[in-house]
């Protein structure tokens, strides 16, 4: 993957403006912070979003790909402020669980999410080498 970083832009800060990637695109649906089967194991933000990514990569590994490969991430938040207030937290989970690898973000705000208990909902492109 390349990052795309015009000449004269600020870096971003734990996202990239974009990722040019070649190879096998793999669409991971939005995951929201319940368990394998369907359950919530809690309603904290945080606890939301580990669970949220842990979804992300267990999907994506079964296309034979890792957090390294994701090139762009969409996160839908019910609210901003909460996710504000827990950025130390979730900055922690991801590098846990992603590592250093920041591609492409968007987070936007949203009304609601289908599932009532949900908080956070992420979706994933990811570009596994063929």
């Amino acid at each position: 993957m390349q990052v795309l970083q015009p000449p004269g832009w600020a870096r971003p800060r734990g996202y990239s403006n974009g990722i040019a990637a070649t190879g096998r695109m793999v669409f991971v649906s939005g995951m929201i912070g319940w368990d394998a089967n369907g359950e919530f194991q809690t309603d904290d933000f945080a606890g939301q979003v580990r669970q949220a990514i842990e979804n992300i990569l267990a999907v994506l590994k079964e296309a034979g790909g890792g957090p390294e490969h994701i090139a762009r991430m969409t996160w839908y938040v019910v609210d901003k402020h909460e996710y504000m207030g827990a950025y130390k937290e979730i900055g922690a989970i991801y590098r846990e669980l992603i590592g250093k690898h920041y591609p492409a973000m968007t987070a936007v705000e949203v009304a609601g999410l289908l599932e009532p208990r949900a908080r956070v909902e992420i979706e994933v492109t990811a570009v596994v080498p063929a």
